[in-house]
Formats: C-alpha cells, structure tokens, sequence
C-alpha cells in the first residue's frame, strides 16, 4: 500500500469527523435536559466553569427543549412562517422570471447577449456587500423596506439560477427545436414542450440552491428588515445561558429538517447542476 492509497482517505475522515462532530453534539444536546447540559457544556455557557465535554448517549434523554421550541416559544412559528414566505416568495420569482431569461440567453441570438451574459456573471459573484447599499436604495425607494418582500424581491430577480439553467437550456439539441419551429410551434410553445420538460433538472438544481440559499439567509434580513417581528428562521437568537442551551439545540435541529429533507429530494439535480456549471458531462 503506497502512502497515497491511505492518505486520502485519512484525510477525507479527518474533515468528516471535524464536519461530522459539532453536528452529533448539537443532535445530542437536543436530547439532554438543562441540568445536564449545564454539567456538560458548561465551560462554553458559562467561561470559568471548567471544561466542557461531549457525551455521544444523553444520559436521561427528555423532550424537554423541543417542547419549549415547539409549544413554549410562540414566536419561533411567527419565524418559520416568516422563513418559508420569504424561501417561497424567492423561488417562484425565480421559476417567473430566471427560466425564460436563461432559455433567452441560451437559444436566442441578439446583439449584446455576450455582454448580457458576462453582466449576469458579474452580478452572481459580486458579495452582498457591494450591492447592500445599491439594493436598499431602491427599496427605500419603492416603500418596500421593512416588508418581506425587501428580501423577497431581489431573491426572485437572483442571477444565479439564470447561469445554472443557461447551461442546461444550452444542451437541448437543435435538431428538436428547429423540428418543433418548422413544425409551426410558436416560441413560448418551444420553451414549454422542449425546453422546459428537457432543462427541468437545471431548473429543479437552481430551486434546490436557491432554497438554501434563502433558507439560511442572514445579511439580506439584517439588512432590510429593521422590525425583528419579521426576521426569518435564521435569526433566531436567544440568550445564550446554561439554561438555553438546549432550546437553541432544539431549534437549531428543527430549523435543519427542511433542508435537510430537501437536500435528499433533490440531491440528483444538484449532482447535476454542479457538473453542468463546471462543463463537465451530465
């Protein structure tokens, strides 16, 4: 056995373990009830109160945190609630407006469209941080900051699932299209019978990412939403003490079920989209 036949995967159970391991103790923790939690966390809650450690097996497992999650803390739903409109309101603004914008730029022939498509790039890697200010401008100027839909909006008019289907609209042969358009077919009839059904999976991979994306959002709602009654999910934040412990655990494992269980609806499109943003086969 050569030296580089066991390194790599040493190393790959190295940074699974480092990935792997705040995740079973957040899983764990969820489990434990204060007194427990406080005995075992305690040098992390509580600076000066010795060392913390990590039990794999909850010692007296109760369901305590996630009652308090689930029926104690009434403002957690009004957070979930506001979480999944605005995940919802981003991604059908995306399914609207990206999917007939990346078959555009994918099939049709206009003057610009380089520049069009190389602006659309731009766009996807500049951090929010460089648009914030240009963004909230534009909000203000609409009256939409401090609403829902000052997170919404910029989502749905997102470039990034425009670049993820441009890929995939790209692929579908031309032999179809020109067959459906001599055939008759309108364009709008094209996208919907040729395009559409064969760049699903595009359209599904850019859903997928884009539900993370505004799933976990944390800059955009700091940004635009100055009445805490409307941050989503991803801003729930309790004070931290011995005795939240377990709560923010027990949030922090409900507010992954929905990605999670996302993430295994529609890993293949993901797989996919990945390979097709890289130029690599499908």
């Amino acid at each position: 056995m050569t030296a580089r036949s066991w390194l790599v995967p040493l190393a790959l159970a190295v940074v699974g373990f480092v990935v792997c391991f705040p995740l079973a103790v957040l899983i764990v923790g969820s489990f434990m009830g204060n007194e427990e939690l406080a005995s075992t966390l305690g040098g992390v809650v509580a600076p000066g109160a010795g060392f913390a450690n990590a039990p794999l097996v909850p010692s007296r497992p109760t369901l305590a945190s996630y009652v308090a999650v689930l029926v104690d803390t009434p403002a957690y739903h009004v957070l979930v609630q506001n979480s999944a409109i605005i995940v919802v309101g981003a991604l059908a603004g995306q399914a609207v407006f990206a999917t007939p914008a990346a078959w555009a730029l994918a099939r049709f022939d206009f003057p610009g469209k380089r520049a069009v498509f190389f602006l659309y790039v731009l766009l996807m890697m500049l951090p929010f941080q460089v648009v914030m200010l240009p963004n909230y401008l534009v909000l203000n100027a609409l009256g939409i900051n401090d609403t829902l839909l000052a997170v919404v909006l910029p989502g749905a008019f997102s470039a990034f699932p425009v670049f993820i289907m441009h890929h995939f609209f790209a692929s579908v042969p031309d032999s179809l299209v020109d067959a459906a358009r001599l055939d008759g077919a309108g364009e709008w009839r094209v996208f919907w019978s040729i395009g559409l059904p064969l760049g699903a999976p595009g359209v599904f991979a850019a859903l997928v990412l884009g539900f993370f994306e505004y799933w976990n959002a944390v800059e955009q709602p700091l940004a635009f939403l100055k009445n805490q009654a409307l941050w989503p999910l991803s801003l729930f934040q309790p004070a931290l003490s011995a005795e939240t412990v377990g709560t923010l655990f027990a949030a922090a494992v409900v507010a992954a079920v929905p990605a999670v269980l996302v993430f295994l609806m529609g890993k293949d499109y993901l797989e996919q989209g990945i390979a097709a943003t890289t130029g690599k086969d499908r």
